[in-house]
């Protein structure tokens, strides 16, 4: 199944010059997401994970059906203040500014095979603050898999050493 047939191309979103991937057709097509989520829930299986990590917001969209269907735990991965329990937090740089993301410090254990879900990825900031957080735990980076990477953006040579599974390249 050729997914980009899923993609909706927005010209000039958010800003002008830019050139929107918007998912969401992906996401109304019962075939199609089913489809996503296989090659997603085959590839984090293949690396034996134990856990799914998914950064905010649609890391979650795509990462807790992949735990489902592999019948694992699902952690999400929030924008600070958003947690209830005690978090940790890994602050990063972006071009134009800074970041940061948290987990709860008790949501992985040390030695856990994670994987990561996320549908893009770009730059790779998003990705390496989660690798941060999940590898200041102990736990292992297993691979990570995105519906949608931005090759120009070249955000694959951040995380150049993990497995890394792209369904669809732009």
């Amino acid at each position: 199944m050729n997914l980009k047939n899923y993609v909706a191309n927005v010209p000039d979103f958010p800003k002008k010059g830019i050139l929107f991937r918007d998912i969401t057709p992906l996401l109304q097509d019962g075939e199609a997401f089913h489809y996503a989520i296989k090659q997603m829930s085959t590839f984090a299986k293949d690396l034996q994970a134990d856990v799914i990590c998914g950064p905010e917001a649609r890391g979650f969209i795509f990462g807790t059906p992949v735990a489902y269907d592999l019948n694992i735990g699902f952690v999400p991965i929030r924008k600070p203040g958003k947690l209830p329990r005690k978090a940790i937090t890994y602050a990063y740089d972006l071009e134009y500014g800074s970041n940061s993301l948290s987990m709860h410090e008790d949501a992985i254990k040390s030695g856990q095979r994670i994987v990561i879900v996320d549908d893009l990825l770009a730059t790779g900031g998003t990705i390496e603050a989660t690798i941060k957080l999940i590898e200041s735990k102990g736990a292992v980076v297993a691979g990570i898999v995105c519906v949608i990477e931005l090759d120009e953006l070249k955000g694959r040579e951040k995380i150049s050493n993990y497995p890394l599974l792209s369904l669809m390249h732009y």
